[in-house]
């Protein structure tokens, strides 16, 4: 899962643009875009359903869809909510999955759970998918939270460029 920002290279800035890469020759002049990483997830699938719902019209095939800024405002404010209406209390936890016989069984271990997940269910709810991580309401769903948090602030700091989410598997 990623958020790319694209800047767009000025004909009088690709003058002067020199880039030299190790293996591949690239002409400053003949730039039109800079692609940067803002963002990069790994089986956040509360986020990744959330950019399906609300970016993607539903369509999670892998695509690239544009993300304004009103949308990173309204995934930060709902992201806020849920996060100060998450307790975390002492409980038990999953840890992966362990597969014997072709059976597969979740290796559980102590951690933090959400005391009452009602609201993150009801505003970023997880999401089942293959390669699509837990679906728990665990302190690992608060951190996949807290990283998308950071990476929205730091992208509605910098108002160049656009931003664009794609997820693959």
């Amino acid at each position: 899962m990623f958020l790319h920002r694209r800047i767009f290279v000025w004909s009088e800035d690709r003058k002067n643009l020199k880039i030299q890469l190790a293996k591949t020759p690239i002409k400053g002049e003949k730039v039109d875009y800079i692609v940067e990483e803002a963002g990069y997830w790994r089986k956040a699938n509360a986020i990744h359903k959330w950019f399906v719902d609300n970016v993607q019209k539903g369509n999670d095939n892998c695509g690239e869809y544009y993300v304004d800024e009103n949308q990173m405002l309204e995934l930060l404010v709902t992201i806020k909510k849920v996060i100060e209406a998450s307790e975390l209390v002492d409980g038990d936890v999953v840890n992966g999955y362990s597969f014997k016989d072709g059976k597969k069984t979740p290796i559980i271990g102590k951690g933090k759970t959400i005391k009452d997940p009602t609201v993150a269910q009801t505003l970023l709810p997880t999401t089942e998918g293959f390669f699509f991580g837990g679906t728990e309401y665990d302190q690992y769903y608060i951190d996949d939270l807290r990283q998308t948090q950071q990476i929205l602030e730091e992208c509605l700091k910098d108002k160049r460029g656009d931003y664009y989410y794609s997820s693959s598997w």
